[in-house]
């Protein structure tokens, strides 16, 4: 893998991150939300993520020792998510700009756990019992998942400095 394949795979795992802490914030923001427009309350969400190209690291990393060109097709993203957020999402993976090695959101999934019953008689989305469902989402848990998608960031960011130091100082030592 050359130094630009190294700088494409820490690219597509900032994006990944990116859309994973979209998602956090997303259900942080909707924890109190009772009513949506499918009916019901929000339902949390999460990311699966999936490595691009084909085969697994071991497969991955002979086939660029041997200077193979083995470029995979990773699977498409499901857009019916990106719409329910402001900026949306850029489009799918497709066999064009798949990184072997790197890795690709797949999809953004709902959380089926059902939801939190609390009594309020007084609220406005109160069944006929005075309890209403609430998303499941713990503000705990969000903040977990957000911090480990703030320093997977941080450090495919750190990555590609480190890489671009590097050919600076290659460029240096060419003079």
């Amino acid at each position: 893998m050359n130094l630009f394949g190294v700088m494409d795979v820490s690219a597509s795992a900032l994006k990944a991150e990116r859309v994973r802490a979209e998602v956090v914030a997303s259900n942080m923001a909707n924890a109190e939300t009772t009513r949506t427009a499918e009916g019901g309350p929000y339902q949390r969400h999460h990311v699966v993520f999936e490595s691009e190209g084909k085969g697994n690291f071991q497969q991955s990393l002979m086939s660029h020792m041997s200077n193979g060109a083995d470029s995979g097709v990773g699977s498409g993203f499901s857009r019916s998510w990106a719409g329910k957020m402001a900026g949306g999402l850029s489009s799918g993976v497709t066999a064009a700009n798949a990184v072997p090695g790197g890795v690709a959101v797949t999809s953004v999934i709902s959380d089926e756990s059902a939801p939190l019953q609390r009594y309020d008689p007084q609220h406005p989305d109160a069944g006929p019992d005075g309890y209403v469902a609430y998303p499941d989402i713990n503000p705990l848990t969000e903040m977990v998942d957000l911090m480990g998608a703030t320093r997977s960031y941080g450090m495919n960011a750190s990555a590609i400095q480190a890489e671009k130091n590097m050919v600076a100082s290659s460029l240096e030592i060419l003079k």
